[in-house]
């Protein structure tokens, strides 16, 4: 490869990896380094061997993929989309990859004609824990732009609360208790004398009961759920007897995952351990399997079921029935949240959703930070 050439390649791929380093993809130097050389030893003959190329080297969680084919469309394939596209507003391209607005906002923030730049700064609330600028506590997840999104994560993984406390049956010695321990109290006797009866009074427990959060990973779904994990991480953290699960195809148990305290690299790691990110979904499946092998483990003493789906469901509500009738038997209170529900049209109509939703007790919507912040007021 000549010397001019060579050239025009490290120029063109250093382009390509800042662009995907401002759409939130992270870049090292040691990757551009790698994708030099991967593509000099594969070469240029090919669009096809150059785009599993760079995919080899730049993506490595299944979240990345999404805005790698966004970024390589744009770079690669149709330089101009951008300029052709009205500033600000979704691009459905005719043969290349549907854009996001965090793609799209990303690469024209510096270019002129551009959408415009937001402000300089943005103020923080620490005793809401959520951005004070009203547009991001209703902002649909979907519709952020790539700052958006991580200053929406941040929040909603500092929202996380515990959960509200419940009696257990259980009792423990309490000097304003309202019952008498009679077997304390006779062995208090039996010390002190017969003058005096000390009367050792008892109160029922209070525990916190275990939090199952239950997450679709789906296509339909994957938006949703990597923000909605940050608030599973700050569960995870603040309260320990939290349980989180991850289904699409195949159920996968994330919660040791999660207890790591850095949170980029607690979801890097779920991203390496679930192998059916944006994948089709077989609620009825993952319900049985959690069923059979996790409930009596995880769903004890009061526990609270979180469901995050959209409940389109690919085996059309096969074996749905008789999973939700047993989940919603092993726990005491179950919560759905749907992120269909932002739609003021949105009727019940899929199978999957008229099976799951008699028996949920609360039908909730999830799209935006403001109902994040009533989900954790329900729980606290």
């Amino acid at each position: 490869m000549g010397t001019a050439r060579g050239d025009r390649l490290l120029a063109h791929l250093s382009g390509f990896s800042r662009a995907l380093h401002r759409v939130g993809v992270p870049v090292a130097p040691d990757r551009l380094i790698n994708a030099v050389q991967a593509v000099r030893a594969v070469g240029l003959d090919r669009r096809r061997d150059l785009y599993w190329t760079l995919h080899a080297v730049f993506v490595n969680r299944p979240d990345q993929r999404e805005l790698f084919d966004q970024v390589f469309y744009l770079f690669w394939r149709d330089p101009g989309a951008l300029q052709r596209t009205p500033a600000g507003l979704p691009l459905h391209a005719r043969e290349g990859p549907r854009l996001s607005r965090r793609v799209i906002e990303s690469l024209l923030q510096d270019r002129p004609g551009g959408p415009p730049a937001g402000p300089s700064g943005i103020e923080t609330d620490a005793r809401l824990s959520w951005s004070a600028e009203e547009r991001l506590r209703t902002k649909d997840f979907e519709a952020m732009s790539a700052e958006e999104t991580a200053e929406a994560r941040v929040a909603v993984r500092d929202m996380a609360l515990p959960v509200r406390p419940v009696p257990s049956r259980r009792f423990h010695v309490h000097p304003r208790g309202g019952r008498v321990d009679m077997r304390r109290t006779l062995r208090a006797l039996l010390r002190s004398g017969p003058d005096t009866i000390p009367l050792v009074h008892r109160r029922r427990r209070t525990l916190r009961p275990p939090l199952v959060m239950l997450c679709d990973i789906s296509g339909s779904m994957a938006t949703y759920t990597r923000v909605f994990l940050h608030f599973a991480h700050g569960m995870t953290h603040q309260y320990p007897r939290v349980s989180t699960f991850l289904f699409a195809t195949r159920l996968t148990h994330i919660t040791r995952l999660l207890r790591e305290r850095d949170v980029d690299r607690a979801l890097s790691r779920v991203s390496a351990r679930v192998e059916d990110w944006e994948g089709g979904t077989r609620i009825g499946a993952c319900l049985q399997a959690f069923n059979r092998d996790w409930s009596r483990r995880v769903l004890a003493q009061n526990a609270s079921v979180i469901l995050l789906t959209d409940g389109l469901d690919r085996d059309a509500g096969e074996g749905l029935v008789s999973g939700m009738e047993r989940l919603r038997k092993s726990c005491r209170r179950l919560i759905w949240l749907n992120p269909l529900l932002r739609y003021d049209e949105f009727q019940p109509l899929a199978v999957g959703v008229k099976t799951i939703l008699p028996y949920a007790d609360e039908f909730r919507a999830i799209h935006n930070l403001e109902r994040v912040r009533e989900l954790a007021a329900a729980l606290a």
